[in-house]
């Protein structure tokens, strides 16, 4: 089977694709490298350096793929307040024409959504464009009935993540200043509540959900939303505190757009549709305390 995935040197595309090659799939990369990375590349796959929000064509790259998994995209809340135009264009036009390449030629889509869209969605740039996004994706199923499924992400972390930047995640940046024996930044007053879901789990999760839409559950995918997290929520201070009780933290402002507290994942569907369990505990990633999976 073959696989195009947009957004393939990033952090979430290269697990996912860590998983896909694993499981013996030919995988083939589009990503135009503004925050994914060359070091990233995973032998056996093929990438390429191209702007989705330009190309028109973009199944030809992968010879007509089985599916598209399309991860590609403004990926963060504050690089989309300094630049909500590329935003509008990574994230809106490039989802538009990915989905006409697949009504075109009748592939099936698999969409990196957001768990940011059960908040405010006029909150900043990239969650409107996020939902925007999946909006779209329904349209396209609804009237030209294109397979799709829209895998909503809740907070990722694992391997190949950020460490430093704009694109960065909270932790990320503990990652980072522990191993610099620097205090922890903890912005406003850590009680930011969040559900995080580590990288291979998303990975694992997205290669079921191609086996479903090629027949293995009895169900039409026309637009139908999966959420991906854990279905439980920890705070800012309580992931300080699994780097050691005593190690210091530093408390900054609160980042201007950040939510109080995202929900918790309900991931029952996917769970039951998909045979799928999120299977690694941040705080245990974090301590250390946990058996690392095989892709």
């Amino acid at each position: 089977m073959k696989i195009l995935v947009t957004g393939g040197a990033g952090f979430i595309g290269t697990n996912v694709i860590k998983v896909l090659l694993k499981k013996g799939y030919d995988v083939t990369s589009i990503d135009d490298y503004s925050t994914g990375k060359k070091e990233n590349e995973q032998e056996g796959c093929k990438y390429y350096d191209l702007d989705l929000s330009t190309v028109k064509y973009i199944s030809i790259f992968a010879q007509k793929p089985d599916a598209i998994i399309h991860l590609a995209g403004m990926s963060r809340i504050q690089p989309s307040f300094e630049k909500p135009r590329m935003t509008f264009s990574n994230n809106v036009a490039a989802t538009v024409n990915i989905m006409e390449d697949a009504r075109r030629n009748k592939i099936p889509v698999v969409y990196a959504g957001t768990s940011s869209v059960h908040g405010n969605i006029m909150a900043n740039p990239y969650t409107f464009t996020k939902h925007q996004a999946e909006e779209i994706i329904k349209m396209y199923s609804l009237i030209y009935d294109v397979p799709s499924c829209i895998t909503r992400f809740y907070n990722v972390f694992g391997p190949h993540a950020a460490t430093e930047g704009a694109y960065c995640n909270v932790l990320g940046v503990f990652d980072r200043l522990f191993k610099e024996g620097r205090p922890l930044t903890i912005t406003g007053d850590g009680e930011q509540r969040r559900d995080f879901i580590h990288a291979e789990d998303i990975g694992k999760a997205i290669e079921k959900c191609l086996r479903a839409m090629w027949g293995e559950v009895d169900m039409k995918f026309s637009g139908m939303t999966l959420e991906l997290g854990t279905g439980k929520n920890y705070s800012i201070n309580q992931l300080a505190a699994a780097f050691g009780e005593d190690y210091p933290t530093k408390y900054i402002p609160a980042t201007p757009g950040e939510m109080r507290e995202t929900r918790c994942s309900d991931n029952r569907t996917a769970m039951e549709l998909l045979d799928w369990e999120p299977k690694i505990d941040v705080l245990n990633w974090i301590t250390g305390e946990y058996q690392c999976l095989e892709y």
